[in-house]
């Protein structure tokens, strides 16, 4: 996998990071502001051959290593599902238990990832420039494997640095948070963000529409287009959650569906004290809602949030947020 040129406002953060001195980062903020992108551009730059105060050179040896995920240097520690949508290996043991259907790839950042992580950090770098350990998102380490990391953060061995991305930082335990320097990251203005979805392959037509859908961040636009998302559909889903359609969300994902559906709650509740609304057009948002019930259906969503990433049944799951959201958004005075 080729890296692609980095968005305007990750290459200024990436400039001046690149000024900092330490051995560990925190780069947090909201998804869709290029946490990930960042991070690895960092750990481009620290293992590239030629670096530059602009970053990696994107032509050395280093470089070509990260492209094609073969680096020695470089520890990735993601979940399993996102290693495998990113093309990062596996382990061989976990590939191996993966391969023999003895389990499915996790979610979360397993333990046994984090010892060979670990392990990793103890062994004598093979370029030269340091290792680089890369966890994204942090926040999906369980309490075993943020301990494992906590170790290894309060004595590094060696030449080691650690970038640790997060889109919900607050779930980190303090101690780790603590030992890090802290990047919030920026969020772009409207037309640098539209320009570069649009030179990302999004018509013009559509990048301004999908950008406002994704409350300003670029990346969370662009995964809508990915997933196939139409301007159209986004627009008439508010009254398709108050028709409770079920069918009109049948090829999302109980993550997908349910971060739409916080979305909606969201301009439901500031259209109803007259504030503009930040995702949906507020033609489009059903009427008359009864707000008690609008605000016990967010306190709901919240609930479900804790829980929309277990393996429960995705259909069921589906109605039942779809029947949520039909009886709060028909409730009336």
């Amino acid at each position: 996998m080729i890296a692609r040129a980095l968005p305007p406002w990750i290459e200024h953060q990436l400039q001046s990071l690149l000024m900092q001195r330490g051995h560990a980062w925190l780069l947090q903020g909201p998804s869709g502001l290029g946490q990930y992108t960042l991070a690895l551009a960092l750990a481009r730059a620290w293992l590239c051959d030629h670096p530059s105060p602009q970053g990696a050179c994107g032509r050395c040896a280093s470089c070509h290593a990260i492209d094609v995920r073969t680096h020695a240097d470089l520890c990735v520690l993601m979940p399993e599902t996102q290693m495998m949508a990113l093309d990062w290996p596996l382990s061989e043991k976990a590939q191996a238990e993966i391969d023999d259907k003895k389990r499915k790839p996790s979610k979360e950042i397993r333990v046994e990832a984090m010892r060979d992580a670990v392990e990793f950090s103890q062994r004598t770098n093979a370029r030269g420039k340091g290792k680089v350990m890369l966890v994204f998102p942090a926040e999906q380490m369980n309490q075993f494997t943020a301990s494992a990391l906590l170790k290894t953060l309060e004595e590094p061995p060696g030449d080691i640095k650690f970038i640790l991305a997060s889109e919900s930082a607050h779930q980190l335990l303090p101690t780790i948070r603590s030992r890090c320097i802290g990047h919030t990251m920026l969020w772009p203005d409207a037309v640098q963000a539209t320009a570069w979805l649009e030179k990302s392959g999004m018509a013009v037509q559509e990048s301004a529409f999908f950008l406002n859908a994704a409350g300003g961040r670029p990346e969370d636009a662009f995964k809508y287009q990915q997933a196939g998302l139409t301007a159209k559909e986004w627009s008439g889903f508010p009254q398709a959650m108050a028709r409770g359609n079920v069918a009109y969300v049948k090829d999302w994902t109980p993550v997908q569906l349910l971060d739409a559906l916080q979305k909606l709650c969201h301009d439901v509740l500031v259209h109803h004290f007259s504030a503009p609304c930040r995702f949906f057009a507020a033609a489009d948002l059903p009427q008359h809602s009864h707000l008690g019930a609008i605000t016990q259906w967010s306190k709901a969503l919240l609930l479900s949030a804790r829980t929309v990433e277990h393996p429960f049944n995705s259909g069921l799951m589906q109605e039942a947020l779809v029947g949520q959201a039909q009886s709060a958004l028909n409730s009336r005075q």
